[in-house]
């Protein structure tokens, strides 16, 4: 399964908004400067977490997004679906039923043996990314990033919030 860049980006800057001050907002511009990615293709992401009511957005001046709810709230999932949608990571299209040494008339009743492996794959991705927080990513990140350039990162974040 290959997920879209703009999860690894939407991932990103939820981690960067989770650091936002009550009543601070970002800027696209600056979440695209902080990451070093194209801000009309970031932009995208973002608006695909403000239509799923992760972020709030404003506009103006000192305008952008900050997140909806405390980081703690926020699952990987809810992101993860935000971007790339709720739909299955595999999708049954029944192959079997074109073996042609099926006896006429024979009916296979629920599914396969693929297709239960597959659905029991999916939920178990989806329920650990369910049990994945933003406030974890967070307290990771403040653990393994050097703590000179959290501080800095911050600042810089912190220097360009509305």
């Amino acid at each position: 399964m290959i997920l879209k860049s703009q999860v690894e980006w939407a991932l990103h800057c939820c981690a960067i908004l989770a650091g936002l001050p009550e009543g601070r907002y970002l800027s696209t511009k600056a979440l695209a400067e902080f990451h070093g990615l194209p801000k009309e293709y970031l932009s995208k992401a973002l608006q695909s977490l403000s239509q799923a009511g992760l972020v709030h957005t404003t506009l103006g001046p000192s305008g952008g997004y900050r997140l909806a709810r405390p980081p703690a709230e926020l699952t990987f999932l809810e992101i993860i679906e935000a971007v790339e949608g709720r739909a299955p990571t595999f999708v049954c299209t029944n192959i079997r039923a074109n073996n042609p040494c099926r006896p006429q008339g024979y009916c296979e009743s629920g599914p396969c043996a693929v297709a239960r492996i597959m659905g029991e794959a999916d939920e178990a991705w989806r329920a650990k990314l369910r049990s994945v927080r933003l406030s974890d990513l967070v307290a990771s990140l403040s653990q393994e990033i050097p703590a000179e350039l959290w501080r800095s990162s911050f600042e810089w974040v912190l220097d360009r919030a509305g």
